[in-house]
């Protein structure tokens, strides 16, 4: 195979799999959510090394700060009934 080739099929690959990765988080955020959480747990557990743990705080997913008097939709503003 020619090296020309095999360049652009790496590149085309790297396109399709950031691709589907797009669709998935847009589709389907909870169970990608919940892969990535089960992904980053084992690399964080005490006793694994530095770049282990930093692989897994690099996969998990950001934290979800709810506040506990609104109930957690995040939709709510100043109450515009006049």
């Amino acid at each position: 195979m020619d090296a020309s080739l095999a360049l652009q099929y790496g590149i085309i690959a790297i396109a399709v799999v950031v691709s589907a990765w797009v669709v998935l988080k847009k589709q389907f955020p909870g169970p990608v959510r919940k892969a990535r959480i089960a992904l980053a747990l084992p690399l964080l557990r005490e006793g694994r090394a530095a770049w282990q743990q930093k692989l897994g705080r690099w996969i998990a997913p950001a934290g979800s700060s709810v506040d506990a008097a609104c109930g957690g939709c995040s939709g709510c503003g100043p109450d515009k009934r006049g």
